[in-house]
């Protein structure tokens, strides 16, 4: 059984207590700072030997990411943690935004200049945005009755729909003395989820923060994190099932119809290899990293490794257009306004032109959305080999060999699938091609269900305010289906619960779905569920909505260059 929260990072002897001052100054040298359980870490040294990849840590640089490291490490991994505590802090911590995504931060010095530190600091940038980084909403500018007429006693909030999405706004794109579009756009958006959940002041955040630690050890005493292994037992089935079928067929020459349960083999394998990439089967780092090279590299080709280094980054900053690689598909699908401006991508390093072919393309993206998907796994072959030519991944460390371990079973693929099946058993190059294609345009459904979970929720950045909870609830979505269609979806159907609790086994999922609707209802955040058919409804209209924008942009930016105005623009 996983450990309750209660099991945090283990307590040396009595340290030095660290001040927000303290803690700031340390981050201005360019020391990589993080708070779990009230303990300072300084993880310089972990960076280079963290399985998850470096990026996930520097997004909680600054920052209480209790929550986030009970979510998504084992209990062994937390109290290592201990060995790299510095000190400790006292009350409630105030999150500073990380280096990463535009938090600057101030040495003894540069605060010393300040002649009234307190007033400084209560405005401090780097509590909030620069302007080339994410628009977050300040919750220091929402008036005290704003506030009360949101929050007033007696006042019930209806949630018809939990989609935050971007409706079209009433504005005149030419009147230059209002904000530009897509600042009326990303205000609006924020506007949308400050209204629909919880107030982002201090107390209702920790609250909810410890009613979800409460859940947490809830779930973990009723026994939702032990794994079933009887149920990974008829997964083994039907695998061998798919894989027999598509033997079985190749053998007597039916070529294309073999491709189709070949391809229904990767969807299927894909959910176990997404447990084991979280420690979901046995619980055990190195034991489950071996079951997803075997499953990811060897039989499907695709690098275990980067998937984590890029899924944990997912996991801590949902469906940030500036920071989540899987909601980043620049040129060809943008679900915010924000990818207008050619945003610079913190995780793949690099600005997402927004150019000629990128306008063209988000302007039909609704149309286009099922058609580029049947061809996503062949990106998914690029970004592994990327990450494993390049060592992306730890050198050092418990994984150093994961990454030879990944090369040899990409060999072993490419021998098994692309050599002895596509070169030796298909007689012709065009029934090969059609083969190929069949087989990868199958995965298609795994993509659509990846994507469904979050395409179609808000982008917006509430700032560092809010708590782990209410953001993946805010940014993720569930699909409603019957228990006996839980195979096909494996588990991704349930993935707000699954980024509430990731290292929970897949099979657990359903019986977890009623806890955290109660958890919903108490501390007043939506709940997103929706049929596969109505979830697919809504990303389409998502895509719709921000292709709309897109052409109204650009019809506004046409008419301002013939009229000699940039202002603004």
């Amino acid at each position: 059984m996983a450990d309750s929260v209660q099991d945090r990072v283990s307590h040396p002897q009595k340290v030095k207590v660290l001040s927000r001052q303290d803690v700031e100054g340390l981050i201005a040298q360019g020391q990589t700072i993080i708070i779990v359980d009230g303990n300072v870490l300084k993880v310089d040294a972990w960076l280079k030997y963290h399985p998850g990849g470096d990026k996930a840590i520097m997004h909680m640089v600054g920052r209480d990411a209790t929550d986030e490291v009970i979510a998504l490490h084992s209990s062994e991994a937390r109290q290592r943690m201990g060995s790299f505590r510095i000190g400790q802090i006292q009350g409630q911590w105030k999150n500073f935004l990380p280096p990463i995504q535009g938090g600057q931060f101030r040495s003894k010095v540069e605060r010393e200049n300040v002649e009234d530190e307190e007033i400084f600091s209560a405005t401090s940038p780097s509590e909030r945005s620069s302007l080339s980084g994410s628009p977050v909403f300040d919750y220091s500018e929402l008036s005290d009755k704003s506030f009360r007429q949101r929050r007033g006693e007696g006042q019930e909030k209806e949630y018809s729909s939990s989609i935050s999405s971007v409706s079209s706004i009433d504005l005149d794109p030419l009147d230059t003395n209002k904000m530009s579009y897509m600042d009326a756009c990303t205000q609006h958006e924020i506007d949308l989820d400050i209204d629909k959940y919880p107030s982002l002041d201090a107390d209702t955040q920790n609250d909810i923060v410890q009613k979800y630690r409460a859940l947490h050890d809830r779930v973990s005493n009723e026994g939702l994190f032990e794994c079933s292994y009887r149920s990974y037992l008829i997964e083994l089935c039907r695998y061998t099932f798919l894989f027999s079928t598509f033997l079985f067929l190749l053998h007597h020459n039916y070529y294309l119809t073999s491709s189709l349960f070949l391809g229904a083999f990767w969807h299927q394998l894909s959910f176990t290899a997404h447990d084991a990439g979280h420690m979901g089967i046995t619980h055990s780092f190195q034991t489950d990293t071996v079951i997803g090279i075997i499953i990811s590299d060897f039989l499907g080709g695709l690098s275990l490794g980067w998937w984590k280094r890029n899924h944990n980054v997912h996991h801590i900053v949902t469906n940030s257009p500036e920071h989540d690689p899987d909601i980043e598909h620049m040129p060809f699908f943008a679900v915010s306004h924000r990818f207008f401006g050619s945003l610079h991508s913190s995780y793949y390093e690099r600005i997402m032109p927004y150019d000629i072919f990128a306008r063209f393309v988000v302007r039909y993206q609704r149309y286009l959305y099922y058609p580029i998907l049947t061809l996503g796994r062949f990106n998914l072959y690029r970004l592994s080999w990327a990450h494993l030519l390049l060592g992306q991944g730890p050198k050092h460390g418990l994984a150093w060999w994961h990454r030879w371990l990944e090369i040899v079973g990409q060999a072993f693929f490419w021998t098994w699938y692309g050599y002895g099946i596509v070169y030796r058993c298909i007689p012709s190059t065009g029934t090969r091609i059609a083969f190929v294609l069949i087989g990868h345009m199958i995965t298609a459904l795994l993509h659509v269900q990846i994507t469904l979970s979050h395409f179609a929720m808000s982008t917006a950045d509430l700032g560092v305010d809010e708590s782990f909870p209410q953001k993946m609830l805010r940014t993720t979505m569930d699909v409603d289906c019957p228990a006996w269609l839980d195979f096909f979806h494996g588990g991704l159907q349930f993935q707000a619960i699954h980024h509430l609790f990731p290292r929970m086994p897949r099979h657990n999922l359903r019986r977890a779905r009623t806890l955290v609707q109660e958890f919903c209802t108490e501390v007043g955040i939506p709940y997103a569920l929706y049929g596969f058919v109505d979830g697919n409804r809504e990303v389409i209209g998502k895509l719709g909505e921000v292709g709309r924008q897109a052409a109204i942009l650009a019809k506004c930016q046409t008419v301002m260059a013939e009229k000699g105005h940039f202002g603004g623009h």
